[in-house]
Parts: C-alpha cells; structure tokens; sequence
C-alpha cells in the first residue's frame, strides 16, 4: 500500500481540493435557435450540448461535495499498489500548473504484474463464466454508484482535464451511466451464435467467445467516457482488462474503477496502470500474453502500436486516430445555424476533439456572409 510519503501527498491533495475553485452555471439556459428543434418540439442531442455549452461563462455556483483525490496508486489484482520502481509522477492541474497530486509511474514491470493478473482472472477466475445476468447486474450497479457520485467524478473530471464542470457533469458523467447501464450491461445477453448450413451430415455453429486479456490504451480529451468505452463493451464479453491511462489525466479512472470494484468486479478483471507511451504503453503493446488491443489517440502513435502489436503475437488492434472533419456550407444555407454549428464542431471540448472542425467549405458569398457572424461566437 502506499507509503507515508504518498499518504502526505494525499492529505496535500486534498488540502489544495479544497481551495479548489470550480463553478457550474447558475443564470437561465439559452435559448436553443428553432432551427435546431426537431418537428415534435425535442432538442436532440446536439441543441441540448449547445444549450450546456452556450452558458459555460455564466454566473458562478459552488460545487457541493468538493473535490477530493482518493486512488493513486496502480490498480493490479483488485488493489490499490505501488510502481514496482517506487516512482511516482506528478498530474497538473491545467489552469494554473499545481500539482494535484503524485501518481504511481508504471512502466514494463508493472504491465507484465497487470497482465499476470488479468490472465489468472480469464483462465482461472469466474468472469469468463459468469451468466449474462450475473455480469449485466454488476454493471447495472457499476451504473447506480456513477450516479450517485456524479458530482465527485464530474469534478474530478473538470480538475484533472480542464474542462467546463457543467460539461463533466450534465453531459460526460450521466452518459457514462447511460452507456453502462442501457448499452453495455445489455449487451450481455445479446451474444448469439450462428447455425451455419452445411453439405453433408455435418454441424456447423459458431460461437461468439470472450477474446482472452485486453490490452486497453486512453487519451486525455475524454479521459471518462473513453474509459466507458472501451471497458464497458470488453467487460461485456466478458474479457479481463489491462488499461493505460493518458499521463495527464489519470485521476477519473482510478476513481470510478474503485466504484466498479464496489459494485461487485472479481479482483484481476479490470487492472489500471498510470504511466507514460514509451515505457507502459509500448510494453503493453507488445506483451506476448495480451490477446487485443485498443487503443485511442494520435495517427503517429497508432502506428506504433500496430507495429508493436504485429511484431510480438500479432494480436488484433482496434484504433481510433485523430483526423479531419470537413464541414460543407451550401449557398442556399440557414447562415447562423451554420456559423453556430462550425463554431461548435471547432470549439468543442476546447478543440481537443478527434473529430473537429479541421476544413470548411462554402460559396464565396456564403464566407463573405460567415465572416460577419463568426467574430461574435468566437468571443
């Protein structure tokens, strides 16, 4: 367990917590533009984020719990541990470049440590096994306890990433619960096999199996729901988990996994390990003993990972890298709502979004038109 050092940087943690100034709307929402309304009077996913995201510099509330860093050390086997070396390193906060807290480092030690352990849960524990019902009711609880501490996470969130707390914690937090409870744990019962017709006295079936240890790497811009995202379908199938968190943004995920933990998780079926790219990353990339990975971030370092990937076992590799988005302009167009529209896919999430704004087109008289509404937005 941590030592009396890590427990000093805690209490230091949670002393800075409570200076610590975060705010939530408090003034009337804005009104959504009628373009955006659907004919049956609902806003629809995107109105409702612009409606959040348009009050962000309105009056200050406090926050209620305040934040408090709890987990810093590695999660293997169903406990909180230190870095095998003893290093830690420090997560900033990105307003003002205080150091929240220290952070165990993990690196190829402590990977093949997480690995050892998510394998004896697949082949020996009894996640694998579990019935659909079984594993879909502790993600149900998993569910419950996001959001009862929606308020704790969504602060966490917007102290360790920066982003806006009404966006953490109206959005991001309550998806994460919507996602582990209506998609993932129904999932769980949704994985059906096939009769496949076959010449001759023969019986073809295919069964959907769990893939085995999965190795599972994050980024910063959505430390929260990438973490749902990637460990929530993996679970489903019933995998075990070895997980990367993005160096700057470990704090959400330490978090919530000791919520998942408390909901009912075997020991050694989700283990988290905080470190960098070069050391953690690349080793969980090519252990021999992990059968996928999954990773989210930059093209450069996708491909490092496939070629990590490739020359050890070659194991299957999801990757989601960022790109371009074009956002096209007709020149019969309703010009506010495109101005709104291309501010928000630019702006979003301060930008950091894999799938922002990165190329506009639009009629010459279309941009000349754009040109003298966008000031305003950008304000």
């Amino acid at each position: 367990m941590a030592a009396a050092a890590a427990g000093a940087t805690r209490r230091a943690a949670s002393s800075l917590a409570s200076r610590c100034l975060l705010s939530r709307p408090a003034a009337s929402p804005a009104a959504v533009p009628s373009a955006l309304r659907r004919a049956d009077g609902a806003r629809g996913l995107l109105p409702g984020l612009l409606q959040r995201f348009g009050t962000a510099a309105a009056a200050e509330e406090p926050i209620s719990p305040s934040v408090q860093v709890g987990e810093t050390q590695l999660l293997i086997n169903g406990k909180f541990v230190d870095a095998a070396s003893g290093k830690t390193f420090p997560t900033l906060d990105p307003r003002t470049g205080e150091v929240i807290a220290r952070v165990s480092e993990g690196d190829a030690e402590d990977v093949d440590r997480a690995v050892v352990a998510a394998r004896k849960a697949f082949d020996e524990g009894p996640w694998p096994k579990m019935t659909a019902y079984e594993r879909s009711r502790i993600l149900l609880r998993f569910a419950d306890l996001i959001e009862k501490h929606n308020d704790e996470i969504a602060a966490l969130e917007t102290w360790d990433n920066g982003k806006p707390y009404e966006q953490a914690a109206h959005i991001e937090v309550p998806m994460l619960a919507r996602l582990m409870r209506l998609k993932y744990a129904g999932w769980t019962d949704k994985i059906h096999g096939l009769i496949v017709p076959a010449d001759g006295p023969h019986h073809v079936q295919v069964l959907h199996e769990p893939i085995g240890v999965v190795g599972q790497i994050i980024p910063w811009n959505f430390p929260l729901l990438m973490y749902g995202w990637k460990v929530g379908p993996a679970l489903a199938c019933g995998n075990t988990i070895v997980l990367k968190t993005a160096e700057q943004t470990p704090l959400s995920a330490l978090y919530v996994s000791k919520l998942l933990h408390e909901a009912g998780l075997p020991e050694g079926v989700l283990n988290i390990v905080s470190g960098f790219g070069p050391t953690a990353g690349a080793a969980l990339a090519s252990h021999m003993d992990v059968d996928k990975i999954a990773f989210t971030g930059s093209t450069d370092t996708g491909k490092v990972i496939l070629e990590l990937s490739a020359r050890s076992n070659l194991k299957p590799v999801t990757l989601e890298l960022g790109g371009k988005s074009p956002f096209i302009v007709m020149d019969d167009a309703d010009i506010d709502q495109a101005v709104e529209l291309a501010h928000f896919a630019l702006f979003f999430n301060q930008v950091d979004n894999a799938a922002a704004l990165g190329l506009a087109r639009s009629y010459m008289s279309v941009f000349m038109m754009s040109l003298l509404r966008s000031p305003r937005l950008a304000l």
